[in-house]
């Protein structure tokens, strides 16, 4: 719990004072925002501070900080780390510049920003990459909250049909009719859940690995996992430190700020309480599977039933779903479960609605088509939406569909996090102010991006030296290319 307590602390530290470092070096002023200036009544629309905090929030907290980090956790006490370094550092940085830029360019999408900052090529591979992002994204977060939800009450697919028609009534009404009422609601569930299960760590204050007991491959010591930490871990965990989505979700926020310094509080403090929220769901997982947890929350019969059988792992019988299921149902009661489970609901949901949202935004960004007639949405979202359920009854029929996604949508976020901090690497250098603070983790994403590609199963599974060698000649020459760029440009602004 130590390292618990000290990840809580430095996330904190990280808010206070480094969130000034990045809000000095961008340096925010009173200009006219997009909200105002080009205010249509659909997606620029002035909204409270407080609301476009937990619409932000919300947005990019999907199931990411709460599955990601109990999945992160099998690789052992160095998820801790991960989780406090990226996120003020990484994510918090990027999600804060990103919202930042996007806010300076009348509250552009990443992929015209890329257009902008990296050229046309770059801009067409960063379209047709985020846009599947999205739809995967959008088709993950309509199958793991019917799950949860089936739980309590009816049935799977009643589940999925409901959520899918939401999502499409979210996505055509203006911001403020649907999203800017309901998210309050989903945001208190959230907050409920997670503050709930920190009270119950503090009092249970279990006996759990900490971080000074090493930082090797514990999945691979104890649970038989192949994947190495370096980078399987850095994929696995990416909301709640760094994630590439969060830049497809920050553009929306950006269309609704009335001052450009509300951004630190609502870019960068969204990102610091979606740390948080993976600390918090970190140490039940640390708890549950290397304190022996699961012998504590789980029904004598479910206990029976894993020593009974010898072909499944304890991370194997025990998916990340079913954890949240049986801790929130074991640690809060009945009424307090059934708070905490809408809280893990509400997240997918709510990230799930606005990736659909996005993507409408970025298509009409693209061929510059306007949004005000419902009309024009609903000829716009149609084509997404029969995407969408052709991946759906895809992922539905497919026995490792659930899995296969999640990895290559991992995989998809943290290419997003590299590009977008490339993004705003160019941008504070075309601005002549502290480029380093964003080239060195727009370095590392790289690293871990190209990493991945290589030695991943699912990917090119090269062996790893011939696979980091070659992601090691990739991020010299991106580091070249760009120094090659930044003294060719004018030492003048």
């Amino acid at each position: 719990m130590i390292t618990f307590v000290l990840s809580l602390v430095a996330l904190f530290c990280g808010f206070m004072f480094y969130s000034r470092v990045a809000e000095r070096v961008f340096g925010p002023d009173d200009r006219e925002t997009p909200a105002v200036r080009k205010a249509d009544g659909v997606d620029y629309v002035v909204l409270p501070t407080w609301r476009i905090f937990m619409i932000q929030f919300l947005n990019i907290a999907g199931t990411g900080p709460i599955f990601g980090a109990i999945m992160g956790m099998w690789y052992g006490p160095m998820a801790y780390v991960w989780i406090v370094l990226g996120c003020v550092f990484g994510g918090a940085l990027h999600d804060y510049m990103n919202g930042m830029i996007s806010l300076r360019h009348d509250g552009s999408g990443l992929p015209d920003l890329t257009g902008r900052y990296l050229g046309k090529v770059a801009r067409t591979l960063l379209m047709v990459a985020t846009m599947g992002l999205l739809l995967v994204a959008g088709v993950v977060f309509i199958y793991s909250p019917a799950i949860i939800l089936s739980s309590i009450w009816g049935d799977v697919m009643m589940w999925i049909v409901i959520i899918f028609l939401y999502y499409i009534v979210a996505t055509m009404l203006p911001i403020n009719k649907v999203i800017g009422k309901i998210y309050p609601l989903f945001g208190a569930s959230m907050l409920f859940m997670v503050f709930g299960l920190m009270v119950v760590l503090f009092v249970k204050h279990p006996v759990l690995p900490e971080a000074w007991d090493g930082f090797s491959n514990w999945g691979a010591e104890q649970f038989g996992m192949k994947s190495s930490i370096f980078p399987a871990l850095f994929v696995t965990l990416a909301c709640g430190a760094v994630s590439g989505f969060h830049a497809t979700q920050s553009p929306m926020m950006a269309r609704c700020l009335p001052n450009e310094k509300m951004g630190r509080p609502i870019f960068y403090g969204a990102m610091i309480t979606e740390g948080l929220v993976a600390l918090v769901w970190c140490t039940v997982s640390n708890y549950f599977f290397f304190a022996e947890g699961w012998r504590e929350v789980c029904p004598p019969e479910v206990v029976a039933q894993f020593v009974a059988q010898h072909d499944k792992t304890l991370i194997q019988f025990f998916d990340a779903p079913t954890v949240v299921k049986i801790v929130c149902t074991s640690w809060l009661g009945v009424v307090g479960s059934i708070l905490a489970i809408l809280g893990v609901v509400a997240a997918p949901i709510s990230t799930g609605d606005t990736s659909f949202r996005s993507a409408r935004l970025i298509v009409a960004e693209t061929f510059h088509y306007g949004q005000r007639s419902i009309l024009r949405r609903l000829s716009v979202s149609i084509p997404l939406f029969a995407v969408a359920l052709a991946l759906l009854v895809w992922q539905i029929e497919s026995p490792d569909g659930f899995r296969t996604v999640w990895q290559y949508m991992g995989w998809g976020t943290q290419f997003l996090a590299a590009v977008s901090l490339w993004v705003s690497t160019v941008y504070l250098a075309r601005e002549h102010k502290f480029y380093w603070i964003t080239l060195l983790p727009a370095v590392f994403m790289t690293v871990v991006c190209m990493a991945f590609l290589m030695v991943s199963p699912i990917a090119f599974s090269l062996s790893e030296p011939v696979g980091f060698s070659i992601t090691a000649v990739i991020a010299v020459s991106a580091i070249v290319r760009f120094f090659v760029w930044r003294h060719k440009m004018p030492t003048e602004a």
